[in-house]
């Protein structure tokens, strides 16, 4: 029998359902005030990563600063970081054709891979300065750090504010988000070396902070890139348990059994699946009903909201090996 698929989401049950087992709403339709006020808050992120880091080297080579130029470094990746995602979000809205028949979603998990590029840039440069200055110290002037650093917690700090509320329902953003929280941590202790430099003039502090924030800013980089990198792979979601689907397919009155599922994001938002079912032997009407109620069952328990079913009359056998797994 041909398979039954539905590629619309069920959007009246998934939204909710979906922040239950922790998947973001479908992106299939969008809240367009809510992405037009993200996409706002970003422009004004990208402004403020601009601002501060020039104002930060500046103050850096003045002070003299490797600490304080380390966290310009960062800002100016972050801005560059920034405008890979505004951008990637925006193309990433067309829609879809007979080329991209899943349209350009996975523009955005590909910035989330140029932002990690980016990110392991920035904290290699930033170890070799460090680790040069430790063996050649220099003097820090620490009021001018502290003031400059401070306009970074500011700038940062307000930049984290803005992105965190959107960083839930996109990896795109997240990633954006934990730029700006790494950059508010580390122009904090920025601020708070240049505060101890007034009293404990060690010249062996500055680099050893920039050092610390290379390593905040590795981890961070290595994180987004194992999961851009589990989207890419269609591996099965996190938080998605494909033997919890199987069980409950398996329990509908009508399905005697369930084989081949494959589960996999089409983007950081949208779960896409597809199964084999066998059946009693029935008429395609009957089919359509089983095949919209079974849909709207994942979507509203598991989240998935672009399941794509065929359905059979003759038992898959596991002895064969032909349908063992989820393959």
């Amino acid at each position: 029998m041909a398979p039954v698929g539905d590629w619309r989401p069920w959007e009246a049950d998934l939204s909710a359902q979906q922040h239950q087992h922790g998947f973001p709403s479908n992106p299939s339709a969008p809240d367009d005030g809510a992405a037009q006020a993200a996409d706002r808050r970003l422009r004004l992120v990208l402004l403020l990563n601009l601002g501060i880091p020039l104002a930060q080297v500046a103050a850096g080579l003045w002070a003299n600063s490797m600490a304080l130029l380390s966290d310009a470094t960062h800002n100016f990746s972050d801005f560059t970081a920034v405008g890979i995602a505004y951008l990637a979000r925006i193309w990433g809205r067309r829609p879809p054709s007979a080329r991209s028949t899943f349209g350009h979603q996975r523009l955005e998990t590909l910035a989330v891979l140029l932002n990690v590029g980016l990110l392991l840039a920035a904290a290699g440069f930033i170890v070799y300065h460090a680790i040069a200055r430790l063996i050649h110290p220099e003097p820090v002037s620490g009021w001018l750090v502290m003031a400059a650093a401070g306009v970074g917690v500011l700038g940062n700090g307000y930049s984290t504010w803005l992105l965190q509320r959107d960083a839930g329902h996109s990896l795109n953003l997240r990633g954006a988000f934990l730029h700006m929280l790494a950059d508010f941590l580390t122009s904090l202790g920025v601020l708070i070396s240049g505060l101890v430099l007034l009293y404990w003039p060690v010249n062996w502090l500055d680099p050893l902070l920039s050092l610390g924030i290379a390593v905040l800013i590795a981890k961070n980089a290595v994180d987004l890139l194992q999961e851009a990198a589990s989207i890419l792979l269609n591996r099965t979601p996190r938080g998605l348990d494909l033997a919890a689907v199987k069980a409950w397919l398996e329990a509908q009155p009508e399905v005697s059994q369930a084989h081949h599922l494959h589960a996999w994001s089409i983007s950081d938002q949208e779960v896409a699946f597809s199964a084999h079912l066998v059946v009693a032997d029935q008429s395609l009407s009957q089919v359509e009903v089983l095949a919209h109620n079974i849909q709207q069952g994942l979507a509203r328990g598991f989240g998935i909201g672009h399941a794509t079913l065929q359905f059979e009359t003759m038992a898959c056998d596991l002895g064969t090996g032909s349908c063992e797994g989820w393959d």
